[in-house]
């Protein structure tokens, strides 16, 4: 049995007309499809036949503006060189950044929350009361939207 290889590309999406601290209205089957029509625009059929077996949005969180793809390992280049050229998803104008580029869902997440307790401290000064903060600290870290079973607390 021949075992696949697969990266896992965690990305930011930044949206200047919407404020940091209001969430996005984003849905991971249009970024999911946003992206497939960005490689088939780039790469064309050979692009889009490289990356369809396996392509899969595994997280998407509308809060911290954070998405996890994974893709097979060798033609996740075409994903990563198409990402920068995406300006549009659905009505939004956005920019997609990779910030990092993984072998293992457990090292992705790892990455992430250490983003997203720097990405806390940075917003907890601009809040006012400890309601507002408790509210945002669950909302950043809400890791229950994935569809994969990681039990985070346990990577620590």
């Amino acid at each position: 049995m021949v075992r696949f290889k697969n990266r896992y590309i965690t990305v930011e999406i930044t949206c200047p007309l919407v404020p940091e601290h209001k969430p996005l209205t984003l849905k991971s089957k249009i970024f999911h499809e946003t992206v497939l029509n960005k490689v088939q625009q780039l790469h064309g059929d050979f692009g889009i036949a490289s990356i369809r077996n396996g392509f899969i949005t595994k997280y998407c969180n509308e809060n911290t503006r954070i998405a996890i793809i994974r893709v097979r390992h060798g033609p996740h280049r075409f994903v990563t060189s198409s990402l920068p050229f995406i300006t549009k998803i659905d009505k939004l104008d956005v920019r997609l950044n990779t910030l990092y580029v993984s072998a293992t869902l457990k090292h992705s997440f790892l990455f992430i929350k250490n983003h997203q307790i720097a990405y806390l401290d940075s917003m907890w000064s601009k809040l006012k009361t400890d309601e507002e903060r408790m509210k945002l600290e669950s909302a950043v870290m809400d890791f229950t939207k994935t569809d994969v079973a990681i039990n985070i607390e346990n990577i620590t």
